[in-house]
């Protein structure tokens, strides 16, 4: 049973602390847009989604590669023809786990970033939902990353015949930023945008407590003994931080939230590629074309 746009979003509003079942995010997993890639998880054709504007099998996302598999491999180099993996992660991340190499056929890309080690402070994600921490770090994504972002959308307006695939660790907010911001130049709606974003919650689900204790170790937050009792997880609860259990869940509203600090600070995402990033006009032409119609 394939489940709808409205089915996919309902399950990626599940709260965090709640555990999907094999029999929720199986039947999601198994469905466009998500990939098999053999060794990581979270990973998307984000042509495939649902109403998106993005042609398919060009543009992929994804979490952490360095597990991957050789059938990983060869599924990313020689199926889905990927050419060119770019790496948002930081220096210490990248370091500890360095991308594998798919194929002599593929181009591994990673630019020192301004962040060494990822650390988030808990205190802005303490208030509501914490959407003015997630505005904050997907505006800090923008600025740390900017040089990848700009060789990635360089890729785009330069190599319309050669699909890549971008990822950070978790594939949730930095690769998230980025899936928003090839969607929204592809003209894709804000629903689908947002969808996107939201996946994750159901991607991620597979390896959620070792991405639980990597968001632990970024905020400082002791990690909690692995117990699923109902008595322990309300405990655990209960002893956390403020602001972390907003770190650790996704919704659209903090989105939303990060859009119009966008708007304000940049122009959109539109305004980020021309004045920050310097690309001519006739520059996002190209990439917006290229993003939406096969060479």
């Amino acid at each position: 049973m394939t489940l709808s746009a409205a089915e996919l979003l309902a399950l990626s509003e599940t709260d965090v602390t709640v555990r999907l079942t094999p029999e929720q995010f199986i039947p999601a997993l198994s469905q466009d847009p998500f990939v098999n890639i053999e060794g990581t998880f979270n990973a998307r054709d984000i042509g495939k989604l649902p109403e998106t504007t993005v042609r398919p099998g060009f543009v992929f996302r994804s979490g952490m590669l360095a597990r991957l598999t050789d059938k990983g491999k060869a599924t990313l180099a020689d199926d889905l023809g990927v050419r060119r993996i770019f790496d948002f992660r930081s220096q210490s991340e990248h370091a500890q786990a360095p991308d594998p190499q798919p194929s002599d056929k593929v181009t591994l890309v990673w630019q020192d970033t301004a962040e060494a080690t990822p650390h988030v402070s808990l205190e802005p994600f303490a208030e509501g939902f914490g959407e003015a921490g997630f505005a904050q770090t997907y505006m800090d994504v923008l600025r740390a990353y900017r040089p990848t972002v700009k060789q990635l959308l360089e890729h785009v307006r330069d190599r319309p015949d050669e699909p890549f695939l971008f990822h950070c660790t978790a594939g949730r907010d930095r690769t998230g930023v980025l899936g928003g911001l090839l969607l929204t130049l592809a003209g894709a709606s804000h629903d689908t945008v947002a969808l996107d974003y939201m996946l994750s919650r159901i991607g991620s689900e597979p390896v959620r407590d070792e991405l639980e204790k990597f968001a632990r170790m970024g905020a400082g937050v002791p990690t909690r003994k692995a117990d699923d009792s109902p008595e322990a997880i309300a405990t655990a609860i209960a002893a956390t931080p403020p602001g972390f259990l907003n770190l650790i869940n996704l919704r659209v509203v903090c989105w939303n939230y990060f859009l119009a600090e966008l708007e304000k600070e940049h122009g959109g995402f539109e305004g980020y590629v021309t004045k920050t990033l310097g690309f001519s006009d006739a520059d996002v032409a190209t990439i917006k074309k290229n993003l939406t119609t096969a060479p």
